[in-house]
């Protein structure tokens, strides 16, 4: 059966708000065991299964941090959700391999995920707006 609006909703506000309190274990929670966790141009490339996503929370929590992310815009399909949002706080670690140096960071982010039946998310597929990072962090 297809999951409503809201419970699509509900279950990717879950998985934000766990990414904003940098909770690992919540974000991994929200995903379905055999997740195709896949964040473009990420370097190990997409993860086939929950655990395999891990490392790219963990690198992500120590990179950034004080983050809110703010929806823009939703689109909804049968069991899936595109969200285009904007990411908003500081870059204290090595984001996506530049040096932070705890300067403020405000990127888009688009993510396309599928949802299972059940409500997990089947597949998390991020774009990140790499370019604006790029200009925000120069490297000396």
């Amino acid at each position: 059966m297809a999951l409503t609006r809201q419970e699509m909703d509900s279950k990717i506000d879950e998985h934000f708000g766990y990414e904003a309190r940098d909770d690992v274990e919540g974000v991994l929670a929200t995903l379905a065991p055999d997740v195709e966790h896949d964040i473009v141009g990420w370097p190990t490339g997409p993860a086939r299964i929950r655990d395999g996503a891990r490392g790219f929370y963990e690198t992500l929590f120590s990179d950034l941090s004080d983050g809110k992310v703010e929806c823009r815009k939703r689109l909804y399909g049968e069991n899936f959700l595109v969200d285009e949002s904007v990411w908003r706080g500081k870059a204290p670690g090595r984001p996506f391999g530049l040096e932070g140096r705890g300067r403020p960071l405000e990127f888009r982010l688009l993510h396309v995920i599928e949802f299972r039946d059940n409500g997990d998310i089947g597949r998390e597929n991020v774009w990140i707006d790499l370019a604006s990072i790029m200009q925000q962090l120069p490297q000396d």
